[in-house]
């Protein structure tokens, strides 16, 4: 049970954080309006997304956006959930990963079910160096998630290594 509630805290935790954030953009924000953070480096800038990441298929037909970015990732997020509550083997770096790429993609599709579209408003420029989409803190969970799943995947093969 202390398991269960760990996984559930952190999915919802994931899930506040970012749309507590989206409803302060929309009420703190014009559409479009621009404010930098840290120069011109870190600026938020609200958009309103119909599409994936970084807008792709907010050109599709209705019937395939409802497949593709509703029910599909449903299903997906729904076996990930199973997949971590019945696989007790899981290390906690890779449970914490799951949490946030399960409450990242649940807030987005409730956007999506809720809105008709995600809220957006992060961007960063780091000139030649790095320059990212407009993306909102569902993303970061789930990109974050997907970093340290990586990560704990590679410390699980050196430890394994080391073992044998």
């Amino acid at each position: 049970m202390k398991r269960n509630l760990f996984i559930t805290l952190l999915i919802v935790f994931n899930i506040a954080i970012d749309q507590i954030s989206k409803m302060w953009v929309r009420a703190n924000f014009e559409y479009g309006e621009i404010k930098n953070l840290i120069g011109d480096k870190f600026i938020m800038q609200y958009v309103e997304n119909k599409g994936a990441f970084l807008g792709m298929g907010s050109d599709m037909n209705a019937t395939l956006k409802l497949i593709l970015l509703l029910i599909l990732p449903t299903l997906v997020l729904g076996y990930v959930i199973y997949y971590i509550i019945k696989n007790k083997e899981l290390d906690r770096l890779s449970l914490i990963a799951f949490c946030c790429i399960i409450g990242g993609g649940i807030a987005n599709v409730f956007d999506r079910i809720t809105r008709g579209e995600v809220t957006d408003f992060f961007f960063i420029n780091l000139g030649g160096v790095f320059k990212t989409g407009i993306f909102n803190v569902a993303d970061l969970s789930v990109t974050t998630g997907m970093i340290i799943l990586l990560f704990s995947g590679i410390l699980s093969k050196k430890e394994k290594a080391t073992a044998s």
